[in-house]
């Protein structure tokens, strides 16, 4: 009896990390975990974006977020966009990439400047349960609203509607993790006299392996692409592309414009109740239409050379 009673009380503290960081393991990728009822979690990332193919680039991706369990399926969060850029890449006719050279106010390509950007919502349910089912399934709605633009700064007015499904499988008394990540992303966005309806998909895989008690190493492989044509005045630009529509009687994926993706590792480490990540994730290879800033295989009007992860979460 003393020995299955001491057994248990070391399988239990080493295991418990576990259950406050299932989800929170990697960079971009997440698990299928939802919040107990009644309790919070506060979180905080910073995700850093740096270094097209010209000048210098940093953009901090920031964001503080509040979840909440309305039941211990159901998960509801809410959380402020905050960007910082700090970029001179040039101006357009020394080749500098296009989003951060074209936008009205930073014709030079310089900008520098802290700014609130927006928010966004989500509610995320589960359905499957990796500990008691064949594997995790869950799926999360969200709703974002941007009033800078992600990639230079500008004003922008852009409404997004995300719906994901996430999938969980774990392995080895679950030491070891593995996750699947779909995104899927209806953009509205309007800056100056350029609109755009934009379809964007996000894929994320990941695996973390517990290698001590506590900490958890993993590998992270993100692919990201956009589908779009813009227009002006209600009118669709020339171009070889064909627009994204998402009207109720009118819908339709456009043309691909540009897509990239990532792999790296992380690094996760775990308390009792508060938990941090890093990552790094190198862009792999890039591409587009003609009309992306597309060289030497990668993409750099969308996407940068390295994107660093820093993950805080506090469980209340």
């Amino acid at each position: 009896m003393l020995v299955r009673a001491l057994a248990a009380t070391i399988a239990a503290a080493t295991l418990a990390p576990l259950a406050n960081a299932g989800e929170n393991l990697w960079v971009y990728a997440k698990g299928t975990d939802t919040r107990p009822e009644g309790s919070y979690e506060f979180k905080l990332s910073d995700t850093i974006r740096m270094d097209k193919n010209a000048g210098s680039y940093t953009f901090h991706d920031i964001r503080p977020e509040l979840e909440y369990g309305i039941t211990d399926r159901l998960t509801i969060a809410g959380e402020a966009l905050l960007f910082k850029h700090d970029y001179d890449v040039g101006s357009c006719d020394e080749g500098a990439p296009g989003p951060m050279c074209e936008a009205g106010e930073h014709e030079d390509g310089k900008f520098n400047d802290f700014q609130y950007a927006g928010f966004e919502i989500s509610a995320k349910y589960n359905v499957l349960s990796p500990y008691k089912d064949i594997m995790g399934l869950s799926f999360v709605a969200g709703y974002e609203k941007r009033d800078k633009y992600r990639l230079d700064g500008g004003d922008i007015d852009q409404d997004s509607f995300t719906f994901t499904t996430l999938m969980q499988k774990n392995f080895m008394d679950d030491t070891l993790v593995t996750v699947l990540n779909v995104k899927t992303e209806f953009e509205r966005r309007k800056g100056g006299e350029v609109l755009e309806e934009e379809l964007a998909f996000d894929i994320s895989a990941a695996v973390s392996y517990r290698i001590a008690p506590k900490w958890f190493a993993g590998l992270e492989f993100r692919h990201q692409s956009d589908y779009l044509s813009p227009e002006e005045n209600g009118v669709e630009m020339e171009s070889e592309l064909h627009s994204s529509q998402f009207d109720l009687t009118d819908w339709s994926k456009g043309s691909k414009h540009q897509y990239g993706a990532y792999f790296g590792p992380s690094i996760h480490y775990a308390e009792k109740q508060w938990w941090a990540t890093a990552g790094v994730l190198w862009q792999v290879a890039g591409g587009g239409s003609k009309y992306a800033d597309v060289r030497s295989g990668r993409n750099w009007d969308e996407h940068e050379k390295m994107h660093v992860g820093l993950n805080f979460g506090y469980e209340m």
